[in-house]
């Protein structure tokens, strides 16, 4: 977090661009739609001097049946240094990383972890908060679908904070409180008890059945 502070004044600098990533390549993969996750990667790869090149599953050939791991190997085979994939299944990242040499930044994978958003959450509240310690987060919304969600719970305790969840019982993972989380049935409650509220769309595209009473 005290490095990235440090990338804030460059970022409202005039210049805007700096030599970290001068002769390395990154690939940006989506196999999913993306636009806000999509051009944060690709202007701040570009602004630290990286060589970027953009990837889209429509219009290649995996529309034609090609593997996530054919696919991979062929884009790697390029001479790639880092492969920045959002993938709609969840553990791609995983289920490549002993496969390919490239390092890989997961941007996204199904319904399992999004660690940059949560990187830059908790980053958000650092900046805000005397101290992540003891601070109270809510998460409200649709709890069940978001990967934002998993990586936010993971991180903030790890940095110390108390962390609840609050939304619709159908979008509330059972068992959710496992993973060391309070779980509020009320919103009113929620906000009385929180510092800090975390809101989350719904996830209609995920949506196979009507979860919303």
């Amino acid at each position: 977090f005290s490095h990235a502070a440090r990338y804030l004044d460059f970022l409202r600098s005039p210049s805007r661009k700096l030599d970290d990533l001068q002769g390395v390549s990154v690939v940006l993969a989506f196999f999913e739609n993306s636009t806000r996750t999509r051009f944060s990667f690709d202007i701040a790869a570009k602004r630290l001097s990286a060589e970027v090149t953009t990837f889209q599953a429509a219009g290649s050939s995996v529309s034609k049946g090609e593997s996530l791991l054919d696919t991979v190997r062929n884009i790697e085979a390029m001479h790639v240094d880092v492969l920045v994939m959002r993938h709609p299944s969840s553990g791609a990242p995983v289920f490549l990383r002993d496969r390919i040499g490239s390092s890989i930044i997961n941007a996204g994978d199904g319904w399992h972890q999004h660690p940059t958003q949560g990187l830059l959450d908790a980053f958000t509240l650092y900046r805000h908060c005397p101290s992540l310690k003891g601070l109270k987060v809510c998460i409200v919304g649709d709890v069940l679908h978001s990967r934002v969600a998993r990586s936010n719970i993971s991180i903030l305790r790890t940095l110390g904070a108390e962390v609840a969840v609050c939304g619709p019982g159908t979008l509330i993972p059972a068992g959710i409180e496992a993973l060391g989380v309070r779980r509020f049935r009320r919103f009113d409650e929620a906000l009385e008890w929180a510092d800090v509220v975390n809101v989350l769309r719904i996830q209609m595209e995920r949506m196979q059945q009507g979860l919303l009473p």
